[in-house]
């Protein structure tokens, strides 16, 4: 099996960036399609025969095998492939994040952790914004170590607008501060060694009133508990009864949150989106293995032109919402601002991802709600898909408000 070496994961990062900017047709890269073919031959090969041993709705592999699979994939230069690559990361481009991103949640559980969490988990990348001593203690770690960390922003008064909805506050006192307050749906936190808190220490509603901090897990005055949904694994509630950070764990300065907040997830969206296409395409080449085989009423179900259609719209679907996303990568890649691009590549990825899924499972059947196949668990996933990185109606606002004001580019 023919793999990229570690040490040309960066080179193809450079590579396709600066294709990218140059290059007039959406074709990919030479070195980031070698890329892709690797990491489907890792999940083919590697990964999915070991999360087929583990139970239908698990969430987590088993320690030893996860450890197998990651050492496999360190040598293979398949690890924390978002980070910098001066910290130890992989250090490639939106449009190589992509890629991989599309390539690594075909498994059943990878609309939670790509490739089941063989590639390692990335610190959220605003934290290579912070201090030496930040990126040292916390930073390098999660690619050193593999220690993981949660981003509390929500709350109970909204997620989609923090500027006016985070009511969690931070108060200063001396060289701390002090935190109280309530986070909810917070993904990872149970796992998480520490995490990224942002907390009002302004006006409320004012988008400079918002700082980040650093917090660790196990400080006085933090509790956590599920909150069950309707996929496998639950989000968490964080509660903040004065809890003492030190000042030297605010990232940024004071009332720069907001900014780094957005930053952060403009960027994320973007392979966040190629990985729910990356599970509908899989679903999509499971239906039609299915219905090649499959008889029905003297036919093959290949054969019924109802069953035709509901193919060929998802592929189209589907080809509309790459491209969509791979130009969102490009864009930022070329140093765009990138906020209106990411928005549409997710609302297109997910609300198609969904339509699609819906349409492989009634091509299964009743087996399509069975545990036996990975379908019913991402039809769960891709209805919350909708919801996570702001909801499809908050994009849309996005959209229409930079139209409005500026007028559409075409």
């Amino acid at each position: 099996m023919v793999i990229a070496h570690e040490s040309s994961v960066g080179n193809m990062s450079k590579a396709a960036a600066k294709a990218s900017k140059s290059s007039g047709s959406w074709e990919l890269p030479e070195e980031l399609v070698m890329l892709r073919d690797t990491v489907r031959r890792f999940m083919r090969e590697e990964v999915r025969p070991v999360e087929d041993r583990q139970p239908h709705d698990c969430y987590a592999l088993p320690d030893d095998e996860l450890e197998r699979l990651r050492s496999r994939a360190r040598k293979l230069g398949l690890w924390c492939l978002a980070s910098p690559a001066e910290h130890g990361g992989g250090g490639l481009s939106l449009l190589g994040q992509v890629v991989v991103a599309e390539e690594a949640a075909r498994c059943r559980m990878g609309a939670y952790v790509p490739a089941c969490g063989a590639f390692g988990i990335d610190p959220p990348s605003v934290i290579w914004l912070g201090t030496p001593r930040q990126i040292e203690r916390y930073g390098k770690p999660g690619i050193a170590k593999g220690t993981k960390c949660f981003v509390a922003i929500s709350e109970a008064t909204g997620g989609a607008d923090p500027a006016r909805s985070i009511r969690t506050r931070a108060v200063r006192k001396g060289d701390r501060y002090v935190i109280n307050g309530t986070k909810m749906w917070i993904t990872a936190a149970g796992g998480a060694d520490w995490g990224l808190v942002f907390a009002r220490t302004g006006e409320q509603g004012a988008r400079g009133g918002i700082t980040c901090f650093i917090v660790d897990r196990g400080v006085a005055g933090l509790s956590m508990k599920p909150i069950p949904v309707i996929r496998s694994y639950s989000p968490y509630e964080l509660n903040f009864v004065d809890v003492e950070v030190p000042e030297e764990n605010r990232l940024g300065e004071e009332g720069e949150g907001f900014a780094i907040c957005q930053k952060w997830l403009v960027h994320a969206r973007v392979p966040y989106s190629a990985a729910v296409i990356g599970i509908a395409q899989e679903a999509l080449r499971m239906a039609i293995e299915w219905v090649n085989q499959r008889e029905t009423f003297k036919g093959r179900l290949a054969d019924k032109q109802a069953i035709q259609w509901m193919i060929a719209d998802s592929e189209m679907e589907l080809r509309a919402a790459r491209l969509l996303t791979y130009q969102a990568a490009w864009r930022g890649d070329g140093g765009h601002d990138i906020k209106v691009d990411a928005s549409i590549a997710k609302v297109t990825a997910t609300e198609t991802a969904g339509r699609v899924l819906d349409r492989c499972v009634q091509m299964f059947g009743a087996m399509g709600v069975a545990q036996q196949m990975p379908l019913e668990r991402w039809y769960r996933e891709m209805r919350i898909k909708r919801l996570g990185e702001g909801p499809s109606e908050v994009h849309r606002m996005v959209v229409a408000r930079h139209l409005l004001s500026n007028g559409s580019e075409y």
